[in-house]
């Protein structure tokens, strides 16, 4: 997740909201949330110089007992749940980043309370069933709705992998991104594309343009 103000205060705020632990030190400042007891959780808090000028295109759902709880950490409400008739509450964090907040009872609340990530398309259905493909899950539609969801991506029983459609293109490099181990050039040869290589990690764009950075399969 891209922040440019105060990635330490993002780290912790995020590390609150999903139930992680915020790492950072002097020369990592801004830091990673990772979760404990669950490999390959968490999130990587990278700082950049450019501000944020759109809405997220690719944005995290969470589980939250009261929205009021967020709001004491920092977020704000902008589209609650009784005005748009959706079972979910858009909020953005301290940054200015958007992302969804669903209501749990608190002895339903678990641990590990990232719900899922939310991708916005142009063409849902397409990205979904590339997605699908790679990870070898068939994409599940919603009945009335053209959102569609991937399950089980992940090691967590909860996470969720959701693509729903927007008018508005695609025009500036999305802020949250996600990272997949797997073979570059077999995402090259699916029609995703380099955008550039890292010692550890290449960061490629799908069809659709979503930026995601891939890392050496796991042995």
């Amino acid at each position: 997740m891209d922040t440019v103000e105060d990635g330490p205060g993002l780290g912790r705020f995020w590390a609150t909201v999903i139930g992680g632990v915020h790492h950072h030190s002097e020369t990592d400042p801004a830091g990673d949330v990772e979760v404990p007891g669950l490999a390959g959780g968490g999130i990587a808090m990278c700082p950049v110089p450019e501000a944020k000028t759109v809405k997220h295109r690719v944005h995290l759902d969470v589980y939250t007992a009261a929205i009021a709880d967020l709001e004491a950490l920092g977020a704000r409400v902008e589209i609650p749940a009784e005005q748009s008739g959706f079972g979910w509450t858009v909020m953005t964090d301290p940054e200015g980043g958007e992302f969804c907040a669903f209501l749990r009872e608190p002895a339903d609340l678990p641990a590990y309370r990232l719900h899922g990530v939310a991708v916005d398309c142009a063409h849902s259905q397409r990205t979904a069933r590339w997605w699908g493909d790679r990870f070898g899950i068939t994409p599940e539609s919603h009945e009335g709705h053209d959102w569609w969801t991937l399950e089980r991506v992940t090691n967590d029983p909860v996470l969720t992998f959701d693509f729903a459609p927007v008018p508005e293109p695609k025009t500036v490099k999305n802020r949250v991104h996600w990272d997949v181990h797997g073979d570059v050039a077999d995402f090259e040869a699916a029609g995703a594309t380099v955008l550039w290589k890292q010692p550890r990690w290449t960061t490629m764009a799908d069809p659709e343009g979503n930026e995601f950075c891939v890392f050496p399969p796991k042995e």
